[in-house]
């Protein structure tokens, strides 16, 4: 049980002592006293005392321990039962104990109940979902599947969310998601997210908040919501934590630990990962032009990705006194990978009916490395939920890539990307209560970053024997954004009906400079944000939920680079720096209902977006010559279209038809509508897709866990694209070793081979098929935790709340 489980009862305590208080007769004295673990003798903070009147047959006052154990609590003078209680440990009861003067009561060893333990157990392997107002919390701590694994595993197999074959994260289908750390941009995400997420590993995460309709705390970014993923951290006092260590197939091995240590009023924390894996990947392109006079091309890149890096995140928690509280901490990524490709292009004339083939080899090294300090500051006044916060942090990544491209044995390029990026994070926030069941919150944000990319291409000239540089492609584009917003919220609960209501405005300043060129854009962006979440208990198992939010997607920088970047000699990217803001409106109806063993979670949502921002491939007019032969240049580059409309439908079941039997199931099926052209290319689109999960966990004689997952992506068309369906199956054992203090883990991802995506294009000019499998297909892993002063049954999860949601 968290701290917040006894919020509710200490503030019924405290009101009914503080009217007790007032009347005359009685007197109140100070009683005091230290609860601590009869078996490891440290000190239990959050014990509960309480003081029961039995002639009135009601609790008169009572209180929790502080991190050192201790209570002290005003009592009037009477004759009481006290109990002093502790999640998972016997209840000490001292009957009819008269109090008429100060006094310590000692010392109260609490002994472990191993009937409570088991019950703790049942419930946490039942209560895998959390609602809140404003968002769905998934503990991911016992998905087998994921053991061994990165972040990106952990988030495929969370309900509502997928991971494409690039490693994009799609919440409900849109990738347009904002993903945070512990509630902040974090230092372990850096430049690129997708990167970043597979070197963070999963034993890291204690659960992932999704957030389909933030509330007005949350910044305004991401038209289809927040992912938070919250990592771990002990709250038991003294020395633990827990090591994992992992090898698997293809190649891959790595080794993370965390480590807390917790004394008094200060909490030192760690967490630090080393990570090495090869994957195999392919991507298949077959073009076909509908000019006779242009040979058809069929193109296969096949590449070996290596990657290994060091993740570490350190820092310290001061608990200045009881109602206040300092975390710093620092953040450092280094991670280098070596991305080996091998581009085999065939070119067929349709009139001679020939064929010719090449070969290209880009040979890419990329290094990044990421450095952040985080200050938090936490001020908890007397009131229950009445809080003060501040958060500073500054980052600093670099992400540098470099290869010699090779065409048929002989050197013709030589490409370098050099980025550089600098964050600067303020934040404050302040909820004060308004009566019983109300509460204000407001605060201010400001975001400030400058990235740099300098990119610079070099072709190799046979009559010097050097590489010159190509001045057409090489350039130095500079991009800041600084973005300030307020907000204020109140929420209130009315006997079964509670709310939350919300309005953010953000101010955003984008400069766009191109020193290669002297060109320089400037851009502003303002808006108001409005959210409100609605939720009506028809019960204490039922209740009906209602949302809505206005957000934005703001192009990145990348999108508004006009200078173009090459995948291929016939394949361009090209941002275009004259693109305005999606903003988009969200409406949801939910519905909850928890039955004896089965919990449905259920949605209704249509989100309306403007001004969207979409990739549009095209013929730029432009033409190379490859083994003689004259090809177009297709670009690829983010454009504005009309807007999009999205109606979905959402279900989530979670059935235990025993304590060693969990099924989940997740359920999304949506419509998909766009209107809108580019360059008088009718682009609209009408789509219905659905996406099903399926998750079973099965504990088998020996204690042996076993869990499949299965997973299915309905295909999905719009003007350009006609995207096939994707189905995989992941499995996983698992067994508890010496006494629960370790385990063991075995897990094979995409089981069938069948992960793989594939995509027929149609354009103005051209058809395409392409197909691309991004982690080669099934993948075996085998994991080992090692826990040291931790009892896998006892530890009791802290954390990070992350911010924003209102528990009604």
């Amino acid at each position: 049980m968290t701290k917040n489980s006894y919020l509710p009862l200490i503030f019924y305590l405290l009101f009914v002592s503080l009217t007790f208080a007032q009347r005359p007769e009685s007197k109140e004295v100070k009683i005091s006293g230290n609860v601590i673990d009869k078996e490891t003798k440290l000190p239990l903070e959050y014990a509960t005392i309480a003081f029961l009147n039995k002639s009135q047959n009601k609790i008169i006052t009572g209180g929790i321990t502080d991190v050192k154990g201790d209570f002290s609590i005003p009592v009037p003078t009477g004759i009481y039962d006290i109990t002093i209680e502790y999640i998972s440990f016997k209840t000490i009861t001292i009957s009819n104990k008269r109090i008429t003067k100060n006094e310590n009561l000692g010392v109260f060893s609490l002994e472990i109940s191993a009937e409570s333990l088991e019950a703790v157990e049942i419930i946490a392997e039942k209560t895998t979902v959390e609602i809140k107002l404003d968002k769905k919390i998934y503990n991911v701590g016992k998905d087998l599947t994921v053991s061994g694994g990165n972040v990106s595993d952990v988030l495929d197999n969370v309900p509502s969310v997928s991971v494409d074959a690039e490693g994009n994260v799609a919440l409900r289908g849109n990738d347009n998601v904002r993903i945070l750390i512990n509630g902040k941009p974090s230092g372990l995400v850096g430049l690129n997210s997708t990167e970043a997420l597979r070197q963070l590993p999963a034993e890291a995460i204690q659960k992932v908040e999704v957030i389909t309709s933030p509330s007005a705390r949350y910044e305004a970014e991401g038209t289809a919501g927040i992912l938070n993923i919250i990592l771990r951290r002990s709250k038991l006092q003294g020395l633990n934590g827990s090591i994992t260590s992992n090898i698997g197939h293809p190649n891959s091995a790595g080794i993370s630990g965390n480590i807390n240590y917790r004394t008094g009023n200060v909490n030192i924390f760690n967490t630090t990962a080393y990570r090495y894996t090869e994957r195999l990947g392919r991507w298949y392109n077959d073009v076909k032009y509908f000019d006779i006079n242009t040979p058809d091309l069929d193109e296969k890149r096949n590449w070996t990705d290596t990657r290994k890096g060091i993740t570490t995140n350190t820092g310290i928690e001061w608990y200045i006194n009881d109602s206040a509280s300092i975390t710093s901490s620092l953040v450092y990524r280094d991670n280098d990978s070596e991305n080996n490709s091998i581009n085999k292009l065939v070119q067929f004339n349709k009139i001679n009916n020939t064929s010719s083939e090449s070969e290209r080899r880009d040979p890419e090294q990329e290094d990044d490395k990421t450095i952040q300090y985080a200050f938090n500051f936490t001020k908890n006044f007397k009131e229950s939920d009445h809080k003060l916060t501040f958060d500073f942090q500054y980052e600093d990544s670099s992400e540098n890539q470099n290869s010699l491209i090779t065409v048929d044995g002989v050197e013709s390029e030589m490409v370098s990307t050099l980025e550089d990026q600098t964050n600067i994070l303020l934040q404050t926030d302040y909820v004060v209560p308004v009566g019983g069941m109300s509460q204000l919150e407001f605060g201010y944000r400001g975001d400030f970053t400058t990235r740099s990319t300098d990119f610079e291409v070099s072709i190799f000239d046979s009559n010097s024997g050097n590489f010159i540089v190509n001045n057409n492609l090489t350039n130095l584009f500079n991009f800041k954004q600084y973005n300030t917003a307020v907000y204020s919220q109140f929420g209130s609960k009315i006997n079964k009906f509670s709310y939350l209501l919300g309005l953010r405005m953000e101010n955003t300043r984008i400069n766009l400079d191109q020193p290669t060129t002297g060109d320089f854009n400037r851009k502003k962006i303002n808006g108001l944000f409005p959210t409100v979440n609605i939720n009506y208990e028809l019960s204490e198992k039922q209740s009906f939920s209602l949302g809505y939010n206005r957000r934005i997607r703001r192009p990145r920088g990348f999108m508004l680079n006009p200078f173009p970047s090459r995948s291929s000699v016939t394949n361009v990217f090209q941002g275009n720096p004259d693109l305005n803001p999606t903003f988009a409106s969200t409406f949801e109806l939910g519905y909850l209902n928890k039955l004896d063993k089965l919990t449905i979670s259920s949605s209704i949502y249509f989100s309306r977006a403007t001004d969207i921002l979409t990739f549009v491939s095209r013929r730029t007019g432009e033409s190379v010559i490859v083994d003689g032969e004259e090809f177009p240049v297709i670009e690829r580059g983010p454009v504005n279209l009309g807007s999009d409309k999205r109606y979905g439908f959402e279900l989530n079941l979670n059935f235990n038809p025993s304590k060693k039997w969990r099924i989940n199931t997740d359920f999304n099926i949506f419509k998909f509508e766009r209107d809108g052209d580019f360059n008088g290319v009718d682009l609209s689109a009408n789509n219905l897709t659905w996406t099903a999960r399926l998750t079973n966990k099965l504990t088998l004689p020996y204690d042996i866990d076993w869990q499949t997952n299965i997973n299915y992506r309905g295909p999905s068309e719009d003007a350009q694209n006609n995207r096939r369906g994707v189905f995989s199956t992941n499995l996983a054992l698992s067994k508890d070793l010496f006494k629960e203090k370790a385990s063991i883990a075995f897990n094979v991802r995409d089981l069938f081979n069948t992960a793989f995506f594939s995509n027929n294009i149609t354009a103005q000019t051209f058809t395409a098929y392409q197909e691309i499998q991004f982690r080669g297909g099934r993948i075996f892993n085998l994991a080992f935790t090692y826990r040291f002063n931790q009892k896998k049954k006892r530890e009791r999860q802290g954390g990070f709340d992350g911010g924003g949601g209102m528990d009604m």
